[in-house]
Order: structure tokens, then C-alpha cells, then sequence
């Protein structure tokens, strides 16, 4: 197994415009062809052939095809979290976040498919950063988590486990509906599909009390 340790010597930046709009096409192709052909069938060569680059001008910003998947990953979080942070900026409620949030999210892997891929597959590369991805954005959640138990906006917890494990479970019911509706079928309209999710997150597996069904 490759190895791309996050601590390794860091990447050289381009030192001029031209060179960061070079860079971002090795990365924009990078993401297609990890996306479509996977991360063993994919080479440095059909990299550099779908950004229309010399295969020399790749090693100027990057040491390797693990260092580009890495880049990928990160840049998938980024964006990602700054994606959910806007979505969930007008919420009314940790419910209402939960609501829009997922909605934004299955939004965003339907327009970034190859992207979600490349992230799925880093698992299989280089765990350390699939285990990075993932807990960055779990300590995120866990400080959205506790603001709003604090607010009485969530039942509180019942051991000090609670907002990590509540931050994992919601997380995966993410990755999962992102999975089934953003990929395999990305053509399912999604308000029904929230709507449910958002039911499970407010209430659990028990029956809704009349009262509250009504509304």
C-alpha cells in the first residue's frame, strides 16, 4: 500500500498565476480520472494526458500520484465545510441544521461525483488521511453538537460519549444517503429523501406522538 503521510515535507506552491491555474488542471484531471477509473488504473500519464500537460510539468507540483489523491481529499473537506457552513447559516434550530445541512450536502456530491469517489477511495490508499477527512469534520460537529445542547435545542446527553458518538452516527447517515442518492441515483428527487432523514434525526425509531404529528 502507498503511503501519504499528511506530515511529509510540504508541497511546493506555484510561485506565479500561471503556475497555480497549471496546478489546478493537474488536480481537476487528477479528480476525473481517479473518479472514472479508480485510483490503481489511473497513472501519472493519463493524469497529465486529460490536463493537456507535460508529464515533467506534473513533478514541478507534485511528488507523486498519492500526493495528488491527498491534495484531493483535503481539498474536498474544505470545501465541503465551508459548503455546509453557509447552507446551515439562516437555521432555526439544530433540527433545521440537520435539514439543510444534508440537503447541501446531497446537493454538492451530485455536482462533485469524481470528487466524493476520490475521498471514498483514500481509504484503500492511505487510511491516515481517510481517518483525517473524517475526523475533521467529527470535531466540527461535535462543537455544533454541544452549542446547541447547551441552547436546549437537543435532548441532552447521557455519558460523556454522547456528542462524539451522536457526531459519528449522523455523519454516517451522510455518507450513506450521499452513497445511494448523490451516486447510484442521482436523479431521485431528494425533498422526500431529507424529509425522511430529518424525521429519524428528530425522532428516532419510536412512534411520533399524535400531538407532534399534527403539527
Amino acid at each position: 500500500m502507498s503511503s501519504m503521510n499528511p506530515r511529509k515535507r510540504a508541497l511546493p506552491l506555484p510561485k506565479t498565476g500561471r503556475g497555480e491555474i497549471t496546478r489546478r488542471k493537474i488536480l481537476d484531471a487528477a479528480k476525473r480520472e481517479i473518479g472514472r477509473r479508480g485510483f490503481a488504473e489511473a497513472s501519472v500519464s493519463t493524469i497529465t494526458t486529460e490536463a493537456g500537460v507535460a508529464q515533467g510539468t506534473f513533478y514541478i507540483y507534485f511528488r507523486s500520484k498519492e500526493d495528488v489523491m491527498r491534495e484531493l481529499v483535503l481539498h474536498m473537506g474544505r470545501m465541503l465545510r465551508h459548503h455546509l457552513t453557509e447552507a446551515t447559516a439562516a437555521a432555526t434550530d439544530r433540527i433545521d441544521a440537520e435539514r439543510l445541512g444534508l440537503r447541501a450536502f446531497l446537493d454538492f456530491v451530485r455536482r462533485n461525483p469524481d470528487l466524493y469517489k476520490v475521498v471514498e477511495e483514500s481509504q484503500f490508499v492511505d487510511e491516515k488521511v481517510y481517518r483525517q477527512y473524517y475526523t475533521e469534520f467529527a470535531k466540527s460537529y461535535r462543537i455544533a453538537l454541544a452549542a446547541s445542547e447547551k441552547r436546549g435545542e437537543i435532548a441532552p446527553g447521557r455519558n460523556g460519549h454522547t456528542i462524539e458518538v451522536r457526531a459519528w452516527m449522523l455523519m454516517g447517515i451522510a455518507v450513506f444517503l450521499g452513497q445511494r442518492y448523490g451516486l447510484w441515483d442521482p436523479k431521485v428527487p431528494l425533498d422526500p429523501i431529507v424529509e425522511a432523514a430529518t424525521g429519524m434525526i428528530a425522532h428516532g425509531l419510536l412512534p411520533v406522538p399524535a400531538a407532534t404529528k399534527s403539527r
